[in-house]
């Protein structure tokens, strides 16, 4: 290996004055994810910590238990290391179906180095919303395809929001592997949700909802396994019994979950009844 390179934890190589300054910011700065700007380009530090993560996941469990609703099960709960390591599995789970991912360029105790992969789908909508509405609406719908062919690979992501998706190569591609939801929730279920999380986002932010809706929605069935979409069915029928309760909260004050809750799941249901 040339003396100016070194390779960081089977990840690519990066010349040895990158190095020292990504060392120096591993040590010297405390933020959850932070950029460093090296001569390669960018990278990101995303540490991990558990502080009020166990908490957190207790709340979630009783909620789900007491609501009956097991789809909304939190992933474990990791110690900082475990959820490094959590992410490295994942990141190699989705690398090995040849899912495009950040690439991880060091990894130890509670922080991971990735590979930047800006733009995200989040800033391509933001961009886009307001100059081409059309194109807008077609990556929202790409995005649940995308998702039906993860799914149809016997994957799940467990939090596939727009800002944790990135293209390459036309390929839809991932990142921010902290939940495991298929180490709660059997895989179709996990998928089900995946689904069902994404609608949320598509169903406030398209332009043309209706139409928006119904190519996503029939794009990502055509490639996900059919016990995914049976499982979305159920997911679906439960959420539905809090549809009035929702729409009830909402004349009193409409926040941005609780719309999106409403828009999705009103459009899911009424789809599956028909």
């Amino acid at each position: 290996m040339p003396n100016d390179v070194v390779d960081m934890r089977n990840g690519p190589s990066l010349p040895s004055e990158d190095v020292a300054t990504l060392l120096a910011a591993l040590v010297s700065d405390a933020k959850r994810v932070q950029s460093v700007s090296l001569t390669c380009g960018t990278v990101w530090i995303k540490r991990h910590g558990d502080k009020g993560r166990r908490l957190i996941v207790a709340v979630q469990n009783a909620v789900a238990r007491l609501l009956q609703l097991p789809f909304m099960r939190p992933s474990p709960a990791e110690t900082a290391e475990g959820m490094v390591k959590r992410d490295l599995r994942r990141i190699a789970s989705f690398s090995q179906a040849d899912v495009p991912t950040a690439a991880v360029l060091y990894s130890s105790g509670g922080a991971i180095v990735l590979s930047d992969i800006a733009p995200t789908v989040h800033q391509q909508l933001k961009s886009l919303r307001n100059n081409d509405p059309a194109a807008h609406d077609r990556l929202l719908v790409f995005c649940c395809a995308e998702l039906g062919r993860l799914h149809a690979a016997g994957l799940c992501h467990g939090r596939p929001y727009p800002r944790d998706m990135f293209i390459k190569d036309h390929r839809l591609g991932f990142i921010d592997f902290e939940e495991e939801p298929e180490a709660v929730m059997p895989m179709e279920t996990a998928q089900a949700r995946d689904l069902w999380l994404l609608f949320l986002q598509l169903s406030d932010r398209a332009a043309d909802r209706r139409m928006t809706q119904e190519q996503a929605y029939q794009e990502w069935a055509s490639a996900a396994p059919k016990a995914a979409i049976a499982e979305l069915r159920e997911i679906t029928r439960s959420m539905g019994r809090f549809l009035w309760l929702a729409r009830l909260i909402g004349r009193f004050h409409m926040g941005r979950d609780l719309r999106q809750f409403i828009l999705a799941t009103t459009y899911l249901t009424t789809m599956f009844n028909g």
